[in-house]
């Protein structure tokens, strides 16, 4: 029986008798008592099934209940996220009962509605936890020994109790890790103890540090795995070079950054008799060294991806795999899984194979380098003469490949992406924008189009498989979005069975355009994202049917797993036994691989505003120029051209008192009928920069001066809210979804003598975030 059939059964039990069942009564008779108790497990942990107070299990609908996840909020109230993906539900702030932000729960959903308009819902029981640890600054109680750990994270929106005897040395500021000893219990405060000391928040990295320790990113790999990496370091064994084809003739070479060091991708192109060319796209073979199960696997699998701060990474694998060994770096023996592609003149694949190679890079490039060569640079084209034909050449076939992506619909959003420089204490002295020249370009079509080919070589031979997957857009966001565009000039006549290509035509004709940017990021956010699954589902963005990633296996779990079984089928081992093995594996890798691709996303987004926020704080009182990228019921956001975004609060604006319009993303003067819409040009002044919550506070240059108005008492320096708006509050645009509604409800208030309450009107101000 597989493991399918056997929740199957489990679940048609469940239902024939109508009532809860404790687990043992389930497993007696079956055959397989084991395989019945994992897949109960499964059941629990996606949902299907609930365990109640008395430890039975039950079907959510026998209970009337729903499965999900709590998104909590600085205010006290939070959002039900279900996991079957039906709309969200609004949780009161005295409708949690001790859940936190991230728990999984059980609800059952009131007939109230919310200020805001959504229906509302009551915690019925917490399934499991999400934080067992929680990161945040350490308050000394004034000499009473303990303390309280304020949370980094503000949808936790409780502080942490620390006693007398678990404070572990932390001192009034430190940036601490807290175990919870004790969830919060109708009077039972959330109590928990200090197991690290991570530093001073004014010592260098401590900020980069806390995220890691937030997120739950492993910084450092097992004695046994770094043993393991350490031993393969060596040079190829020339019985495993005689057993590959010997490609090292060819003319390989990678184009990489100038600081990159993990080169996992060469490439090669030959011209042809007859105007046919041979595209080779060399993929260092990490799955040579990195086998299932070892130690390395383990450690590779469960961090999923590298993960990229700003002053550090955080390899998938050790640097003597990810740096060396496996690293393509010139004039070296290294082994490559190659995809090797005849293309005809007009860049279309006209056959193509798979081989395991064995290379020898000629020249380790940067992107820089060979921009400069496209842009005439003499020095640098007689210093890469010999191959700078071949270099010519790639830049045309980029050219036909583009050219034909777009043709059948393809997006391009090109959004500006920020370059964060540190001086040598780690602190932010620029914020610059990433230059994409022709060579970026070219290693991205290439990619694009070696990911396209295995992933329909695997389609085609039937095999067990991992694509990537971009969904067809979701009808209701579509619809706001088209909205949104028609406020633009934009707008859509049908959405109909939408095409890609009409997306594009929107994005190409606001091209050039200062709504260019607000277009493409609101566009970008209307759409699912993209993730891992063994179906191949197509995807929407590339206008494709087949789709995978091939082409990154030092930094992407999902990649290794890509080259496993392509080399399973090259050497003819996917029997019918291991097909089931992988088929039966697949869907839980894909799971876990999106998971750790979002939170090393939402890491690596965390520590970049962090650093923008720094290096705005050296900055108050400048004057720039910035696009609205986004309104809220408290004011609207600015994005400045080094993609740094802060906030001008209605409070500051003093010559009217504005007023949300949800549907046509803007804000309007209650007298005066003035409007700020997305995409408006404003010129700001920069009034605040709070590296406890990393919000930039603007105001328009015209109220400089002014005091800023005086209609609300908005921030304090700390980041503190006194005040706020009442009722509903919506973020559109930005970086939120496109209809993302927060709730203005208020909480109790902190007093000295219990801590560890709601943060309401004293909490921290948060921008809304899309669930």
């Amino acid at each position: 029986m597989t493991n399918q059939e056997m929740e199957t059964l489990l679940l048609e039990t469940l239902r024939r008798s109508g009532n809860p069942a404790a687990p043992e009564a389930l497993l007696e008779p079956l055959e397989d008592p084991d395989q019945g108790a994992a897949a109960i497990e499964r059941l629990l942990s996606t949902g299907r099934v609930m365990l109640t107070r008395k430890r039975k299990l039950a079907l959510p609908e026998q209970m009337g209940l729903h499965y999900g996840r709590v998104q909590g909020n600085a205010r006290g109230f939070g959002f039900f996220i279900p996991a079957d993906g039906t709309p969200d539900l609004f949780l009161p702030a005295d409708a949690i009962h001790g859940a936190m932000h991230g728990d999984m729960v059980w609800v059952r959903q009131t007939d109230q509605i919310s200020r805001g308009g959504n229906p509302e819902a009551e915690v019925a029981l917490i399934a499991s936890r999400g934080q067992k640890k929680i990161v945040g600054t350490f308050e000394d109680d004034e000499g009473a020994g303990g303390g309280y750990v304020v949370p980094d994270d503000t949808r936790l929106y409780m502080d942490v109790l620390i006693r007398p005897g678990d404070v572990d040395g932390a001192k009034q500021g430190d940036k601490v890790v807290a175990e919870i000893l004790q969830y919060p219990d109708g009077r039972r405060p959330l109590t928990g103890r200090v197991v690290e000391v991570l530093g001073s928040k004014e010592k260098a990295g401590t900020d980069i540090l806390s995220i890691i320790r937030r997120m739950d990113l492993p910084d450092d790999f097992s004695k046994t795995a770094a043993r393991q990496a350490r031993n393969l370091n060596k040079p190829v064994a020339s019985e495993e070079i005689a057993r590959r084809e010997d490609l090292r003739a060819l003319p390989c070479i990678t184009i990489d950054g100038a600081d990159a060091k993990d080169l996992d991708d060469a490439v090669s192109l030959v011209m042809l008799k007859g105007g046919n060319c041979l595209l080779g796209v060399h993929i260092a073979d990490v799955s040579h060294y990195v086998t299932p199960q070892s130690p390395l696997d383990q450690e590779a699998y469960k961090r999923g991806t590298s993960v990229y701060f700003p002053d550090r990474v955080l390899p998938m694998l050790p640097k003597e795999i990810s740096n060396g060994v496996c690293s393509l770096n010139p004039n070296t023996e290294k082994l490559t899984l190659s995809c090797i592609m005849e293309l005809d003149p007009a860049g279309k694949v006209v056959s193509h194979r798979l081989a395991e190679t064995v290379i020898r890079t000629r020249y380790r490039m940067t992107y820089e380098d060979v921009n400069a060569m496209f842009d005439g640079d003499k020095g640098l084209l007689e210093q890469y003469k010999d191959i700078w034909p071949m270099l010519s050449n790639m830049g045309a076939l980029m050219e036909k490949l583009r050219n034909r992506r777009f043709k059948r619909g393809s997006m391009d959003f090109d959004l500006a992406e920020a370059k964060l420089i540190l001086d040598k204490k780690g602190h932010t002295v620029d914020v610059k924008l990433y230059e994409r020249g022709i060579s970026n370009q070219m290693i991205e079509e290439f990619m694009l189009l070696a990911n396209e080919t295995v992933a329909n070589h695997a389609r085609q031979m039937g095999i067990p498989f991992l694509y990537r997957v971009h969904e067809t857009p979701d009808k209701e966001k579509l619809q706001q979005l088209n909205t949104f565009l028609h406020t633009l000039g934009y707008g859509i006549k049908s959405l109909n069975n939408l095409r890609p290509a009409t997306l594009q035509k929107v994005l190409l004709a606001s091209k050039g355009t200062k709504e260019e940017a607000v277009i493409s990021r609101v566009t970008l956010r209307s759409l699912r994202k993209a993730r891992y699954a063994p179906e191949c589902l197509g995807h929407f963005g590339l206008a494709i049917g087949d789709y995978c990633h091939f082409t990154s296996p030092i930094r992407r779990y999902p990649d290794l797993t890509v080259h496993r079984l392509l080399k399973a089928m090259l050497h003819g081992e996917l029997d019918e036994t291991q097909r089931a093995d992988w088929a039966q594996r697949m869907e839980e890798i894909a799971q876990h691989c999106s998971q750790r691709e979002l939170a090393a996303l939402e890491a690596e987004r965390a520590a970049d505003d962090l650093k923008k926020c720094e290096y705005m704080k050296d900055r108050i009182g400048t004057v720039e120029t910035g696009i609205i990228s986004g309104v809220a019921q408290y004011g609207f956001f600015v994005q400045l051209p080094n993609t740094v975004e802060g906030m001008v609060r209605i409070g500051s604006m003093g010559d009217d008192y504005y007023i949300l319009d949800e549907q046509n993303y803007r804000m309007v003067g209650r007298s005066t009928g003035k409007t700020y819409r997305l995409g408006d040009q404003v010129t700001i002044r920069v009034t605040g920069a709070d590296l406890e919550t990393g919000n930039v506070d603007f105001i328009l240059e015209r109220d400089a001066g002014n005091g800023g108005g005086k209609r609300e008492t908005e921030v304090s320096d700390k980041g503190r809210r006194h005040s706020q708006p009442k009722g509903k509050t919506s973020r559109q645009g930005g970086k939120a979804q496109a209809s993302h509604k927060v709730e203005a409800v208020s909480g109790e208030k902190k007093s000295p003598g219990h801590r560890n309450t709601r943060r309401g009107s004293g909490g921290k101000v948060v921008k809304p975030a899309g669930k």
